[in-house]
């Protein structure tokens, strides 16, 4: 039976859960709801209590589509504007000295995903690596990744980037508090997959954040993914079409608009700009002159990142996921393809297409989107980074015989397994049901090892080398991991000068 625990922060004292190995504190606010006439605000600073809150369960996941915050068989977490919260588990077994924290930020696109999902939990991380973990909660969607900051007014403030200043305040909130729960404030990482690796990548570009983290882990990150006014202006436009809003009366419409309202017209916006655009995501950061001065990718490319520890990374078959579950406007069709060459750098469409001989045959396109999408932003990141900082480049390959099975292999997402130790429970033992648990162990055992000692020390174990242009060497993660040097060196050569979207 769980007992209480209780813990003093700056803004008041909370309640969790005491188990035998740790501690749990769930649904802690770290700002104000963003409701009402601060919709489209910035995260703003919670106010103080008296007495003892409760943080005893999950808060609100933020409004997204219902699927996705599915917690168990017709069970699911409830939703409100009122979701910036964060989750704190830790060990139970007392410390002489602080302990490293580990904050996860989760993916979905932007569009979905909460910290409340199973596989976010931490607590393998936190028994195998003796660090308090931390997961968050931040704006989705049309009320986290639209720019509708040129209809401010003085009397009616709207910012840009909501969902990275929630991201941002978050961190603020570590910084004053985690101490109170065992965590040194001077030792954070922070790490996230797929919109949560783009979040890091933004994070390591915005001066807003310098301070607030001492190193960084971006896991399949389509680190271009980041706009510049003009198409950020135009979806913001194109999102009010949708939603009905009258010219001169945006602000009454964004401001008087129910979450289902705002919901609908999010998903009608998304078909349209994901048909005219294959290859962006609809709900993205943008480049403000605030809080991301520049683009991620410029700001690595220009040595302008925060120069912080950092690994980064993609999987064998990011697209395939995609392919089988929902491509999402990605270009995973001839067409999409060519579009996304027309509407980007056409002069290097048929040197790319060259280094996937088989195209246009679906292993092919497939390939050539996870290539596109994850692996060559992810690889630009690196490249510019190691010019600055320690930087630590891996591929996960590793994939039990079920997934090959299914036609999936290591795709999108698949290595969260092993970073969180998940392959004892449920959902790791279905993936192994035709065999390599065994495998899946070794796996995680490595990954963990890495991660932790990362968190801990700034560098993975000594069997992962630092990355650079010369030797590009890469770390494979699979049945027995192996030291690779320029992976795919064909494609990268082909892929040389693609920017994508701006």
């Amino acid at each position: 039976m769980a007992l209480i625990t209780e813990v003093e922060t700056v803004e008041g004292r909370v309640r969790g859960r005491r188990y035998r190995d740790f501690l749990s504190w769930r649904g802690i606010p770290f700002a104000l709801p963003p409701m009402g006439r601060l919709r489209f605000r910035s995260p703003q600073p919670m106010t103080p209590w008296s007495g003892v809150r409760d943080a005893l369960s999950w808060g609100f996941a933020p409004p997204q589509m219902k699927f996705a915050t599915m917690m168990g068989l017709g069970k699911y977490q409830p939703m409100s504007e009122d979701c910036l919260t964060l989750n704190v588990l830790a060990p139970a077994a007392p410390s002489t000295r602080p302990r490293p924290v580990m904050v996860y930020i989760h993916g979905g696109g932007y569009v979905i995903g909460t910290s409340a999902t199973m596989l976010y939990g931490g607590q393998g991380l936190v028994e195998h690596g003796d660090i308090v973990y931390v997961s968050l909660n931040y704006r989705l969607g049309p009320l986290g990744y639209l720019d509708f900051s040129e209809f401010s007014t003085a009397s009616r403030p709207i910012e840009s980037n909501l969902g990275l200043r929630d991201q941002i305040s978050a961190l603020e909130w570590v910084h004053r508090n985690i101490a109170a729960f065992g965590g040194d404030p001077d030792n954070v990482t922070v790490f996230g997959e797929s919109a949560g690796g783009n979040a890091v990548v933004s994070l390591m570009s915005s001066p807003h954040a310098e301070g607030l983290f001492s190193r960084s882990i971006a896991q399949s990150a389509n680190a271009a993914v980041c706009y510049g006014p003009e198409r950020s202006q135009r979806w913001s436009r194109i999102f009010l079409d949708e939603l009905g809003a009258e010219d001169g009366r945006e602000v009454q419409a964004l401001e008087s608009a129910g979450v289902r309202h705002l919901g609908k017209a999010g998903l009608s916006f998304m078909r349209r700009a994901l048909e005219d655009e294959p290859g962006t995501l609809g709900y993205a950061p943008v480049v403000d002159g605030d809080v991301l001065p520049m683009a991620p990718l410029d700001a690595f490319a220009e040595g302008k990142a925060q120069r912080l520890p950092m690994i980064i990374g993609t999987n064998r078959r990011e697209a395939a996921l995609f392919r089988k579950f929902g491509d999402e406007g990605m270009p995973l069709t001839t067409d999409r393809v060519d579009l996304l060459f027309e509407n980007t750098q056409p002069e290097l469409r048929e040197r790319v297409l060259s280094a996937y001989p088989s195209y246009p045959s679906e292993n092919a396109l497939t390939a050539l989107c996870g290539d596109a999408m994850f692996w060559k932003p992810s690889l630009d990141c690196a490249d510019g980074h190691t010019q600055t900082a320690p930087t630590y480049r891996y591929r996960y390959d590793y994939a039990p015989r079920l997934m090959d099975t299914l036609g999936l292999g290591a795709t999108h997402a698949t290595e969260l397994v092993p970073v969180f130790g998940l392959g004892e429970t449920t959902f790791g033992k279905s993936m192994t049901t035709l065999g390599g648990a065994r495998d899946l162990r070794g796996v995680s055992r490595r990954m963990q090892g890495h991660w932790l000692r990362f968190a801990r020390e700034g560098a993975p174990m000594d069997t992962w080398p630092r990355y650079d242009t010369h030797a590009r060497r890469t770390m494979i993660f699979d049945r027995r991991d192996r030291v690779v040097s320029d992976p795919r060196r064909e494609r990268r050569e082909a892929w040389e000068g693609f920017r994508g979207y701006r």
